[in-house]
């Protein structure tokens, strides 16, 4: 059995190859690239990306990434492809077929057939003597000398080349559609910055229960609302809901440390009467900043000077908007 520095020292090794070939990879990025990112965008059909085994598994991360991205994309599977899901591929699709030797049975049995159909065909592969990429119209070369596998057959620097191939492209994709990070929110709505993008104050205050104490009431009862409700804070409203003030946490505490006998006190007394607010329609995010800036955890939310309902910040916090 390995010791412990052994199995850190194969670890580090591996990483150490694998950055390697990243970097050698930089240098295979040419004009050829660029016509390949040219000619997505103006295409008028999907990407679609092949390969088999370790390269298939690849072939779907890319095609994710795609997605996610701004570029109608779909995987299909080599072996497949000859068994009915060739029918997959439209007129106007790119074809990206993804080979470490570029040439395997399935890939030969496979690029006749893609050049029949007169589709584009766009290789990724470590070997520019391959049959795959004399076939293909342009060549995409994510070359390696070795896997870092110590027998170098397991596939590691050779699949590292190519997802970071794809991920290059991606990039250039989504920076030649300006993809903006709304755009990324509309394809990532259950995500946290999804969530950033498009949840408004009125998604998540709605459910909450509205602490809130008209101006003469005693402080017994501002405290009974305040932790009944378990907001932090209550809001100081007139009979009409328009709202007035608000009292928090802080200002009961700084009430006591007066020395106040507070028997003596109402809601208006201890109120702060210019509270900060937040509309409905805000953005969450904004709460988020608002409540930053001003160094608070709630803020009631008021929609044409009437009060609604408070947000705190757990409530962000929740829904991964922080």
């Amino acid at each position: 059995m390995k010791t412990i520095q052994e199995i850190i020292g194969v670890a580090k090794h591996t990483i150490l190859e694998e950055a390697a070939t990243i970097q050698k990879i930089a240098e295979y990025i040419d004009e050829q690239f660029a016509e390949v990112v040219q000619l997505i965008i103006l295409s008028k059909g999907r990407v679609v990306i092949t390969g088999v085994g370790k390269s298939a598994i690849i072939a779907q991360k890319i095609v994710a990434t795609l997605n996610s991205t701004g570029t109608p994309a779909l995987f299909m599977h080599a072996a497949e492809a000859i068994h009915g899901d060739l029918g997959m591929i439209q007129q106007h699709d790119i074809v990206i077929c993804i080979s470490k030797s570029g040439n395997t049975p399935e890939i030969k049995v496979l690029v006749p057939l893609l050049k029949k159909g007169g589709n584009t065909l766009i290789a990724i592969v470590s070997e520019k003597k391959s049959y795959l990429a004399e076939k293909s119209d342009y060549i995409l070369y994510a070359h390696i000398e070795r896997e870092a596998c110590p027998h170098n057959l397991a596939p590691t620097n050779s699949t590292t080349a190519q997802l970071v191939m794809g991920d290059a492209l991606a990039m250039c994709l989504l920076e030649q559609r300006k993809f903006s990070p709304q755009d990324f929110a509309k394809y990532h709505p259950g995500g946290a910055l999804g969530k950033r993008m498009y949840l408004r104050v009125e998604d998540i205050y709605t459910n909450k229960k509205a602490p809130k104490v008209l101006p003469h009431q005693s402080i017994p009862e501002v405290i009974f609302e305040i932790s009944s409700k378990r907001m932090g804070s209550a809001a100081v409203i007139n009979e009409t809901n328009e709202l007035l003030g608000i009292i928090t946490d802080g200002d009961l505490r700084r009430m006591l440390e007066k020395n106040t006998d507070f028997n003596t006190l109402s809601a208006c007394d201890i109120m702060t009467k210019t509270p900060k607010t937040i509309s409905p329609q805000d953005m969450a995010v904004a709460a988020f900043e608002l409540m930053e800036q001003n160094s608070i955890t709630q803020l009631a939310v008021v929609d044409k000077g009437i009060y609604k309902g408070m947000l705190h910040l757990h409530d962000l916090l929740k829904e991964g908007i922080v």
